[in-house]
């Protein structure tokens, strides 16, 4: 939705075109995440850069970050920025993937894979990280639900534990190290240039179009890459 700065909104009608409530919008107000409203008289205006900035922070909060983490990034960005800018930002955070974390009781775990998880069943799944145990709670954390049955196919393999422990270290160690490369070649390439460019009004879509654009790109490279290399060393092996 394009959104431009000089939108005059109540703080009634920014609460609810940002889907938060009043009370919310306040809050984040005196934390200084909001800059202050437009004064008309007695009567505070929001803008197109309130609400991209509340945009912002729902985004920053669906990755984890903490109230500290959100106003520690947002104190980074001028406090003037445009829609456009703040958009740019949020293009750049967005999360890879549109999943989010479940905190079920077992009952519900047993509905949603279709069978009985004994406790043997639910420490191997802890095991390999397809569930976590929340401290003080009965519940376990699904923190991919499309990984859940991914990861009862593969106990149905019935390989040894402690292999497939080792496997997800492997994965877990080279996946983070090619995504601290592909960060550090894309800033080094695009972003770090256009920040020191002053960040052009006319080659921020540029830079968000590539942003969006990379992730599915990204992931496509990578599994095709993964295949071949599969394929190489089955090659080289046999």
């Amino acid at each position: 939705m394009l959104r431009t700065a000089d939108e005059e909104l109540t703080i009634d009608e920014l609460a609810a075109r940002a889907g938060v409530t009043v009370r919310t919008v306040r809050f984040y107000s005196s934390r200084g995440l909001l800059p202050p409203p437009r004064l008309r008289g007695r009567l505070g205006l929001y803008g197109g850069d309130h609400l991209a900035r509340l945009d912002l922070i729902r985004e920053l909060q669906a990755l984890g970050f903490t109230l500290s983490a959100i106003e520690r990034h947002l104190t980074r960005l001028p406090e003037d920025a445009s829609p456009d800018e703040l958009a740019l930002q949020r293009a750049l955070i967005a999360p890879w993937t549109d999943e989010h974390a479940e905190d079920l009781d077992r009952h519900e775990l047993d509905r949603r894979t279709g069978r009985h998880l004994d406790d043997e069943l639910i420490d191997r799944l802890v095991d390999l990280d397809i569930l976590q145990r929340i401290p003080g709670s009965t519940k376990l954390r699904v923190p991919s639900p499309a990984m859940l049955g991914v990861g009862l196919q593969i106990l149905d393999l019935d390989l040894p534990s402690e292999m497939l422990v080792q496997a997800k270290a492997i994965v877990e160690q080279h996946t983070a190290q090619i995504a601290a490369e592909l960060r550090e070649l894309f800033a080094a390439n695009v972003l770090r240039p256009y920040v020191e460019r002053g960040r052009p009004q006319d080659e921020r879509d540029r830079v968000r179009a590539a942003t969006d654009q990379l992730r599915p790109l990204t992931i496509q490279v990578l599994v095709n890459g993964f295949q071949r290399a599969v394929n190489d060393v089955i090659r080289d092996h046999v």
